[in-house]
């Protein structure tokens, strides 16, 4: 008879070894694997501190991932997370790799090896079933050695644009890939692409974005086999015919398809609504026209229909609502018109809603306050109109981001009003919200975008507003009556701050090194204007633009700029400001505008800005300046504009001044100049002929989240004799301004050639002849 402790004997051994098995350290051959591995990386970060010969288990080396049991080195995990604060590994991959037997998942992703070629030893990693190199910067052709990984499952290449590809026959070889990413490789030779790709009998999921995919490379005839597939990503491509009808083949199991940003054409074919199984859909940034169909209620299942940025027209489907488990709809920059519905209500799931830039009216129901998970709403640049009230957000607790700018509706909620929400962005701007200062942004701790421009705004701020401010990135409070003072205690933090067009009083306030645009004008400010620049603790800073015209700031400039080296956009006009333009403004080597009209500056314009290379755009008119006008700034081919009006200069101008062929206003009047006017402007090319403008130099542009704005320059011009500004069609004037002068002599011959000139003045001098 058996014992029980010969029984119990062999199962007390098995507990024992699989204890030991659990705690079982690195094979020492493959620790050594990893720190050769190590040696032909540079690691700037130091994030592979814990790969070291101290370390002796390399089992727990960050990345690392052994086998419980074996202790065999099975995945190595080296992306670079975002937002982590490391740098990307950046080196050579080492082939010890090929050591590492065990191997099964690879990531390489989000580095930098821009100088590397993907290894084709790679390719003998047999036991490879998770290869991810994305996002990584490798150059040169794929190697076709990658189709030897039998057991492969999960690849991702995309986001590499320096990769080519010569023959993707390899592709058909991994039977049991399941993930296939490719983005951003040029695929516009391989004409044979759908075909290969049809062979792989296991693919669930298919990244297509930026390969240059074109209606030519996709026939007709192509029977696909995806009977699988579930994720199709062809974004940003040329599929400008349409839908190709061939996707058809897949409607009993896809789940998500992107053709956004895809140049199509037309309405949407109905064979996209045989696609019963489908959650998301995104035809973004296309040219997409005519209703969205009704019947889009057949996609049951349906959780994202984005249809940005199309031609889209008619009334709001209302059968959307009958989509139940819809969580993002975004049917913004189209031309839908009618009403809002209120049905929109009774989405429960919504968590997104943007329905901006579209033609609806009428106001927005209170049944938007039934969306209890509602993250974003954006009803913005509308003709919606109305009030928005408190009912409208009395379940929104989950809101973060609210934009109701370029809307006729009005925000009318009681001074005591306490919402429910923590805001990320609020984007008010040319919607009433005034004229109280809503004082319930007090409680707003999470924002971080402010927009509350051309708002009604007609009240004090609050003086707890000043400190609150530390919070945000963005702050635009333009266009307001917004009074009270600027405190000088006050440290502005956010990277962009507007509070042009208001009154508000005090100094220019102080800057922390994160401010990147202030914008001041049209405000009362007053104080010297030295004391700013040479406050130490502004010296710190990336500031780029600077805008405080428009005020009654004094003094003279001081001799602080080597300090402000960002400046890219320096505005002082129309304050009180006198002396000497000092010498050291020339070490602001990247500034591209600089305006200091309108003032009472004295003296000669400092030659040291000729070092100022970049510079488009000088107005330094309405002073008191003297001297000749310097013979560097006819040679510095950069200016755009060169307005001088109304100073003190004398002297001649030669034809060196037709060497600026990209010049669009010069505006010279009321000096006391004299000579005659050179014979050379068929030189100025940009007054010859009128060419098409893709961007506007005189623009600086800066974004926020996914968000874009603008500083743009305006002009006050004068043509016979009243006074016009330009700022949005800034770019498209061509003026000549010679007024109130001492010239003599012929007036030149060549001016009649000038087909783009929009205005010219010659007169009030003594010049003879005709144009």
């Amino acid at each position: 008879m058996t014992t029980p402790f010969a029984i119990l004997l062999p199962l007390l051994l098995l507990s024992i070894s699989c204890h030991g098995a659990s705690n079982m350290t690195c094979n020492e051959k493959e620790r050594q694997v990893l720190l050769s591995f190590k040696q032909k990386l540079n690691d700037p970060s130091n994030r592979l501190v814990s790969w070291s010969a101290q370390q002796q288990d390399c089992c727990k080396w960050i990345g690392v991932t052994c086998n419980n049991i074996t202790g065999r080195v099975t995945e190595l995990n080296l992306t670079t997370p975002l937002d982590s604060g490391f740098l990307e590994l950046s080196g050579e991959i080492n082939p010890s790799l090929l050591e590492l037997k065990f191997l099964t998942h690879l990531d390489l992703s989000l580095n930098y090896f821009v100088h590397s070629t993907i290894p084709s030893f790679l390719g003998s990693l047999e036991s490879l079933r998770h290869l991810d190199l994305s996002f990584s910067g490798f150059k040169g052709l794929i190697p076709r050695q990658l189709g030897n990984l039998s057991n492969l499952q999960y690849l991702d290449l995309g986001y590499n644009y320096a990769l080519s590809v010569d023959n993707l026959d390899w592709v058909s070889s991994l039977s049991s890939l399941e993930y296939l990413g490719l983005s951003g490789v040029d695929l516009h030779e391989q004409l044979a692409w759908p075909q290969v790709l049809c062979t792989l009998p296991s693919i669930l999921e298919l990244h297509l974005v930026s390969c240059q995919i074109d209606d030519n490379m996709i026939p007709p005839e192509v029977h696909s086999n995806f009977t699988s597939l579930q994720v199709l990503d062809l974004a940003n491509n040329n599929l400008n015919h349409g839908i190709p009808p061939w996707i058809s083949n897949f409607s009993t199991s896809l789940s998500e398809l992107d053709l956004g940003n895809n140049f199509m054409q037309g309405e949407i074919p109905h064979f996209i609504l045989e696609f019963q199984r489908l959650k998301k859909l995104d035809l973004q940034g296309n040219q997409f026209n005519g209703r969205i169909p009704e019947s889009i209620v057949l996609f049951k299942h349906l959780e994202s229909i984005i249809l940005h940025n199309n031609s889209f027209n008619g009334p709001f489907p209302s059968s959307l609502v009958n989509l139940t488990f819809l969580r993002m709809l975004n049917l913004g920059h189209n031309q839908l018109n009618g009403s809002f519905p209120e049905t929109l209500g009774f989405l429960s799931n919504l968590e997104e809603l943007y329905l901006g830039n579209n033609l609806l009216t009428g106001g927005v129901p209170k049944t938007i306050g039934l969306l209890s998970n509602l993250v974003t709403l954006d009803v913005s640049s509308n003709s919606l109109e109305g009030p928005v009230e408190e009912e409208h957000f009395s379940k929104l607790s989950k809101l973060k981001q609210l934009h109701l700018s370029s809307t006729n509706l009005f925000l009318n909620v009681s001074a005591a009003w306490v919402p429910r929400f923590q805001l990320d962005f609020l984007l008010m701007g040319s919607c009433r919200v005034g004229p109280r200062f809503p004082t319930w942004l007090q409680i707003q701790k999470s924002l971080r975008i402010l927009m509350i421009s051309k708002s009604g705004i007609s009240d004090m701020v609050p003086r707890w507003f000043w400190n609150w401010t530390v919070q945000l990135e963005f702050m635009d409070l333009s266009s307001n009556q917004i009074s009270g003072n600027i405190s000088a205690g006050v440290l502005f933090n956010s990277s962009t701050i507007n509070l042009s067009s208001n009154n508000f009083k005090g100094q220019v306030p102080r800057l922390s090194n994160h401010v990147e645009v202030l914008n001041i004008a049209n405000n009362s400010l007053s104080g010297p204007i030295s004391q700013f620049f040479c406050e130490k603790l502004n010296w710190k800073n990336k500031l780029a633009v600077l805008d405080i015209s428009n005020n009654l700031l004094s003094g003279d400039l001081g001799r602080c700029w080597m300090h402000w080296q960002s400046l890219m956009h320096l505005n002082l006009g129309s304050n009180q400001l006198f002396g000497e333009i000092h010498d050291s403004i020339g070490n602001l080597y990247g500034l591209e505008s600089l305006r200091l009209n309108h003032n009472s500056f004295s003296g000669y314009v400092p030659s040291t800005l000729q070092n100022c290379s970049l510079l488009r755009f000088i107005d330094i008119g309405e002073n008191k300046l003297s001297d000749t006008i310097p013979l560097w700034m006819w040679e510095m081919e950069s200016l755009l504009v060169i307005r001088l009006r109304s100073n003190q200069f004398s002297g001649v101008i030669t034809e060196k001044l037709c060497q600026l062929s990209s010049l669009i206003v010069l505006d010279l009047a009321n000096n006391s100049l004299s000579g005659t006017i050179p014979n050379c402007w068929n030189n100025i090319k940009a007054m010859v002929v009128a060419d098409d403008i893709n961007s506007n130099p005189l623009q600086y542009s800066f974004g926020y989240d996914n968000n874009f704005d603008s500083y743009k320059q305006s002009l006050t011009l004068s043509p016979k004799g009243g006074e016009l500004e330009y700022k949005d069609n800034l770019i498209l004037v061509r003026i000549i301004d010679l007024s109130s002068n001492k010239f003599s002599g012929p007036i030149p011959s060549e001016i009649s050639s000038l087909a783009a000139l929009r205005f010219l003045n010659l007169a009030k001098n003594s010049l003879s002849g005709e144009i």
